[in-house]
């Protein structure tokens, strides 16, 4: 006899449950406006910008924590100028935000600004559980990389996945934002079929204007505009308008099949919108 659909699942509710949501150093104002709506225990993900410093960045994480929610401080491997810099940064997130995950990844400048080029060097240096670090976060990116091909993409995700192992570290994914529920579920498919069962969080861009989603897009090289609006559901000819994932999450939600696609959650890029965002959330989990 077929099994009854679970309604959560196909309506997207239960994809949103435990998400997660990412803020900026510069963005302690509104985490405090958005406290009543976000979840307590809410992994929220704070940004290792250029034009931020150490100090802004371990007071967001400290922000956080105090919050009630749970800090994933990220890390730019090619940011870093020296072990020391590391060091410092881990050791006042230990002590200030409590924080025992953070979030590796490569960085945006071209070449490294010190010893380590990558996130896999990060995570292979022992100076994360040095400083009480029990797990870690890395990057996936279902519709490939502007600047880097989808072997070397598939072989970096492998070679991460293998050192967190070796390294007794707890691992997830958080993955770039995509418009696409096609991309995702083929490259689930994929990362299943390569023998990773890390959890995954699925990159979703918060509620926000549609001329602001397509200059992200483009920046992070994500499908073309025309692309974005089909599968979307927003329209090009209205610039002014808002648009929100509700058609991306419950497409996705309707096709995932945990025994195919493993165990994945949602992770929220606000855009600067963090109390829009988590607004959004609980409207959508109200209104399903």
């Amino acid at each position: 006899m077929a099994s009854t659909p679970d309604p959560r699942r196909s309506s997207g509710i239960e994809l949103v449950d435990d998400f997660s949501l990412e803020m900026t150093g510069k963005d302690n104002a509104a985490l405090a406006e958005a406290t009543g709506t976000v979840p307590p225990g809410t992994r929220i993900n704070v940004t290792f910008l250029g034009n931020e410093n150490l100090n802004m960045r371990v007071a967001a994480a400290a922000a956080v924590r105090a919050a009630g929610f749970e800090p994933i401080p990220h890390i730019s491997a090619r940011r870093l100028v020296s072990v020391a810099e590391l060091d410092e940064f881990l050791e006042a997130l230990a002590t200030r935000a409590q924080a025992t995950e953070v979030f590796a990844v490569g960085g945006d400048p071209e070449a490294p600004l010190g010893p380590f080029p990558d996130a896999l060097s990060l995570i292979t240096s022992g100076r994360l559980q040095a400083h009480g670090v029990t797990a870690v976060s890395i990057g996936g990116y279902p519709e490939g990389h502007p600047d880097i091909d989808d072997a070397t993409l598939w072989e970096a995700l492998e070679a991460k996945a293998t050192a967190l192992h070796d390294a007794e570290l707890d691992g997830s994914i958080i993955t770039q934002f995509g418009f696409d529920t096609g991309p995702v579920l083929s490259w689930l498919q994929e990362l299943r079929s390569r023998g990773i069962q890390l959890p995954v969080r699925i990159g979703v861009p918060g509620p926000a204007g549609v001329k602001r989603l397509l200059t992200y897009a483009r920046r992070f090289g994500v499908s073309s505009s025309a692309g974005i609006a089909h599968k979307y559901g927003f329209s090009l000819a209205n610039l002014l308008g808002t648009a929100g994932p509700d058609r991306f999450i419950t497409d996705l939600a309707a096709a995932l099949d945990p025994a195919l696609h493993g165990d994945v959650r949602l992770h929220f890029y606000t855009f600067g919108g963090l109390q829009a965002t988590a607004r959004w959330v609980a409207d959508f989990d109200t209104g399903h």
